[in-house]
């Protein structure tokens, strides 16, 4: 998720779970990651997102999002990762008041998941304008 030219995100939540696999597969290394989107921002190499408004007045906000990259943004930094199974593993995390990642303008977040098995995934990220 990429914020607009004009303002940045704070993330809020994150949340996300694996499906389809069995029990012995190995664990999923799970990142959430800051991004400058030097190269490859959401809709290049990926599949556009609409991004939904969830509160408040609809607005045009300008924040862009994707999933399936089939080459990584640049430039990535991960803030933290956990291993998690994926059979049917399962992660929602509501940052606490005053300790949400916050983005620079055109900048914003990733979730990376890296699995030694196919699995399937579905995320979602909340987020504020700055």
């Amino acid at each position: 998720m990429r914020g607009a030219s004009d303002f940045g995100i704070d993330l809020k939540k994150i949340w996300w779970g694996f499906t389809g696999v069995a029990a012995t597969e190995a664990p999923v290394v799970c990142e959430l990651c800051y991004c400058t989107f030097g190269a490859n921002a959401p809709g290049t190499n990926s599949s556009s997102v609409t991004p939904a408004q969830v509160y408040g007045r609809v607005i045009s906000h300008g924040v862009t999002a994707a999933k399936t990259w089939t080459t990584e943004p640049t430039t990535i930094t991960v803030l933290g990762e956990v291993p998690l199974t994926p059979n049917g593993g399962t992660l929602l995390y509501d940052s606490p008041l005053g300790d949400t990642p916050d983005s620079a303008p055109n900048e914003g977040f990733v979730l990376r998941f890296t699995a030694a098995a196919s699995v399937s995934v579905r995320a979602t990220m909340w987020w504020e304008r700055l």
